[in-house]
């Protein structure tokens, strides 16, 4: 319990409003919640949200101590009242989510604390009291792999330090079959192949570059795909990483001359396709351990896929995922 004197500075304002500057972890729909249930009092007494508060009062708060934290990243999730998480799957040791485009993975995306999918997957972890916060030394759940803000699709959290250690190297050691699906512009040809090149990341502008030989600073990338179906001028296509590099399908394709539907960056945005973020969904996740897995050997060999891709069923709607 902490308590608050309100002071001539303080008076005049209203209850929540007053919460919203004093406890900015706290949400307000939480706020409202405690207020209601009276874990938040004015004077020992209930009281209302929209209540003046007048010099002298004393307000006690009933609430977890991490509430009273100064705003920073590593308790973001605190103001996460209602957690919004498409779950794949969970058990005791990780989670796989569908991530919606348009969502980043975490702050430093551009993203604005309390918005990012991890702050999501911390919130809904810590109402569950699966992850008590002060009571780890130094861990907290977090993400094994990442998908750029604009794609959707399958990100692994692990929920224990022993889950993390052993899918960051399994990612490390490409024991994880990853596949997306896209839509391109045009047919590739083949109709089933493989994508090789060098690719070359320009951190300040964001962007990466492919090139067909070897260049200063590049790496080697690959891409194996095959056409599912294709109309209009569009083709959906399965793809394959061999490599994991940053934007590696969309600058692929592009540089093939196959560039995907509503991709800005390395296309163009069809506005008469009315989308504004790039076809692209990492859609199927496969464990495939090649070595020992420890705690986690249950999940060799099997598959976790999502129910639904919104581009396919816009565009390819007699297509089955």
């Amino acid at each position: 319990m902490k308590e608050f004197h309100i002071t001539e500075n303080d008076a005049g304002q209203r209850l929540d409003r007053f919460l919203a500057k004093a406890v900015p972890l706290l949400p307000a729909s939480l706020a409202q919640k405690y207020i209601r249930i009276k874990r938040i009092k004015c004077n020992g007494k209930r009281v209302e949200r929209d209540t003046r508060l007048c010099a002298g009062d004393v307000l006690q708060l009933y609430i977890n101590d991490e509430f009273f934290d100064k705003p920073r990243e590593d308790n973001a999730y605190l103001t996460v009242a209602s957690p919004k998480l498409n779950i794949v799957y969970e058990d005791d040791q990780i989670l796989l989510v569908d991530k919606r485009p348009g969502l980043a993975v975490h702050p430093h995306d551009g993203a604005e604390y309390g918005r990012t999918l991890i702050d999501h997957i911390q919130a809904y972890l810590y109402q569950k009291r699966e992850w008590n916060p002060r009571g780890e030394n130094s861990f907290t759940p977090a993400l094994c792999n990442r998908i750029d803000r604009n794609t959707g699709g399958i990100v692994i959290a692990a929920k224990t330090a022993q889950a993390l250690r052993i899918l960051n190297q399994k990612i490390k050691d490409r024991e994880l079959d990853k596949r997306y699906l896209a839509i391109v512009e045009g047919t590739p040809s083949p109709r089933q192949g493989s994508l090789k090149g060098y690719l070359f990341k320009d951190a300040k502008k964001n962007r990466v570059f492919v090139s067909n030989t070897p260049q200063p600073g590049a790496k080697t990338c690959q891409t194996n795909y095959r056409v599912l179906a294709s109309a209009k001028g569009l083709s959906l296509v399965e793809c394959e990483l061999i490599t994991g590099r940053t934007h590696q399908i969309r600058a692929q394709f592009a540089h093939a001359g196959h560039p995907l539907l509503g991709d800005g960056k390395y296309g163009k945005l069809d506005k008469t396709r009315d989308r504004s973020y790039q076809a692209l969904y990492s859609y199927r996740l496969t464990f495939e351990f090649t070595t020992d897995a420890g705690e986690l050997a249950y999940l060799n060999g099997r598959s976790f896929q999502v129910k639904e891709v919104d581009f396919v069923t816009e565009y390819f709607p007699n297509h089955q995922i």
